[in-house]
């Protein structure tokens, strides 16, 4: 299974427009965003989309909670499972715990991608580039027996996203 992820869209459903037709492009076949969306107009490039998604909330999205039932929001830390593998879903980084075979979040506007133990940790980094001259995405490709991450950065001067390869067998 493919997952598109993105975070940190704030205000920028621009950016997130162009970072999941990216992710699309690139075979997401699920995509999910770590909070902070800011805006509906970002829920709804998710819900159009034509694939499952998931969005948790951010620290700056109480203007969205009157579309709970409208959209796939859920509250942090949520826990799901898909192919097979146990997600936890977060913005804020409160529950860094290996409780999880994936545990993704957002809120620090940086990528990070890091195997400890039996548990991978994933942050997209920002799509909206608030912090810095990059927008940011993420995929990730599972197996059974590996972690494939694939990290998008598109600086405002560039069409295209660069990428960078990480990998990382499943113990």
């Amino acid at each position: 299974m493919t997952i598109g992820l993105l975070s940190d869209t704030h205000r920028r459903s621009d950016y997130a427009k162009t970072a999941i037709t990216h992710l699309l492009d690139a075979g997401a076949e699920f995509l999910i965003h770590a909070g902070d969306i800011g805006e509906k107009a970002t829920l709804d490039l998710l819900e159009r989309s034509g694939k499952r998604y998931v969005a948790v909330y951010g620290n700056n999205d109480a203007a969205l909670t009157h579309y709970h039932n409208a959209y796939a929001l859920v509250q942090e830390p949520y826990l799901f499972k898909l192919a097979d593998t146990t997600f936890k879903l977060m913005h804020l980084p409160f529950y860094l715990t290996p409780d999880a075979d994936v545990v993704i979040f957002g809120h620090t506007h940086a990528f990070e991608c890091d195997y400890k133990g039996n548990t991978l940790y994933l942050n997209p980094g920002e799509t909206c580039a608030r912090n810095k001259d990059l927008s940011e995405c993420a995929l990730l490709r599972l197996s059974h027996e590996r972690f494939d991450v694939t990290y998008y950065s598109r600086s405002s001067a560039q069409s295209t996203f660069d990428a960078q390869h990480f990998s990382y067998e499943r113990r």
